[in-house]
């Protein structure tokens, strides 16, 4: 049941949810929840949130304190790269409107635990979803993915208040999120269907006969629909796990180099030591060349670029790992971020020409570029090596 396009009530079962769909750099949204859960003063607040969000809320500058090296070290540095990117476009988009992202959620969370309301994070950790969208992409959509998440750096948009009003509007976000499915059927499933079916298990167990639900707009109707119709849903368990890529790609990437050693021996073997030789130290200059000449355009510190030289042909054959990670690390032990660097992280992505200019950003530079022109190098050295047998 409806009472306006923000407010939802499920009765079912002597139990009332009331859910409350908001835009998370809205100020109206900020009144809609403290006012809502104010006047409902349910037993149980739920919020579209996981620990780590809610930890990131609760204090803004716990980012600050990330250390890169053990981020690096743990191969999480591309979903910290996502997250810095779509936390820093919220936070553009909020500085437009004056509200904080997120400052809605965290408007709830200040109510419910003033008022002695039990407290439940509703939604499924940011880091698996992040991971079960990239493992669920194909690889062909995977560069359709990247391109729109980075174009969204150079989006100048501004919204308003009352834009803000409009895309609320539900008809028009089931409109948005369709053509978006469309594009995108994987990412869409996770990002919204599985985490509709998340937070309405969640929302549909919190305890007492009254729960308010603080959730983005654009799953309140999906949540209704689910919690409405008694729809079966999966296990919480079944929707946090990655998915392991299909056994051929592991095949393949394994294959790939095993080919490409077996090849060397066989010139050498028909051709001789010198040829075999050859096309060794052509392997290594075009692939680590390639890395170097990447690493050079990222800014690398000189260690860095020397690593590059000197990883990229062994990384080359194998798929485990790849140039950017050692070349990560190489630059962000030699020149660590700055405390004032990582304060204006989320202001400096924003201007390409101070990516070279932030430490962490170079980081990340020293992460992506050096890979591009090290897969070239590998490929022009597989072209060599094809030619001599």
């Amino acid at each position: 049941m409806t009472e306006n396009a923000d407010i939802y009530r499920i009765k079912k079962d002597n139990r009332e949810i009331i859910l409350v769909g908001t835009a998370h750099i809205s100020q109206a949204s900020k009144e809609l929840v403290r006012q809502t859960i104010e006047t409902e003063t349910p037993d149980t607040v739920c919020v579209e949130l996981d620990e780590g969000r809610l930890a990131s809320i609760k204090d803004p500058d716990r980012w600050k304190k990330t250390d890169l090296r053990q981020i690096i070290k743990n191969k999480q540095l591309g979903t910290l790269i996502a997250n810095l990117v779509l936390g820093s476009y919220q936070k553009r988009m909020g500085d437009q409107t004056g509200v904080k992202p997120g400052a809605e959620l965290k408007e709830a969370v200040d109510v419910a635990e003033a008022a002695g309301h039990e407290l439940v994070l509703a939604d499924r950790d940011i880091k698996i979803t992040l991971k079960r969208t990239w493992a669920c992409t194909p690889w062909y959509r995977k560069l359709s993915l990247l391109g729109g998440l980075f174009g969204s750096i150079f989006d100048k948009t501004e919204v308003s208040e009352e834009e803000l009003a409009k895309i609320k509007e539900q008809d028009a976000l089931n409109s948005m999120m369709q053509e978006f499915g469309k594009t995108f059927p994987e990412v869409k499933q996770v990002l919204i269907d599985e985490r509709d079916q998340f937070l309405a298990s969640k929302i549909k167990n919190a305890p007492g006969d009254k729960v308010v639900a603080v959730v983005g707009a654009g799953h309140m109707r999906g949540i209704a629909s689910i919690i409405e119709e008694e729809k079966e849903l999966p296990s919480e368990e079944s929707i946090s796990i990655i998915p392991k890529g299909a056994p051929i790609w592991k095949i393949i990437g394994w294959a790939i180099p095993i080919a490409i050693i077996a090849s060397i021996i066989a010139v050498g073997v028909h051709a001789g030591a010198e040829k075999a030789g050859a096309l060794s130290l052509q392997w290594a200059m075009l692939t680590g060349g390639g890395a170097m000449l990447g690493t050079i355009i990222a800014g690398g510190h000189p260690l860095t670029i020397l690593v590059a030289l000197v990883a990229a042909p062994f990384t080359g054959l194998t798929p485990l790992i790849g140039v950017g990670f050692f070349t990560a690390l190489t630059q962000v032990y030699m020149r660590p971020p700055r405390v004032s660097e990582m304060e204006t992280l989320s202001d400096d992505i924003w201007q390409v020409k101070r990516w070279w200019k932030n430490r962490v950003t170079r980081v990340i530079l020293c992460f992506l570029c050096p890979g591009i022109p090290a897969i070239i190098g590998k490929i022009l050295a597989i072209f060599n090596i094809y030619q001599a047998l």
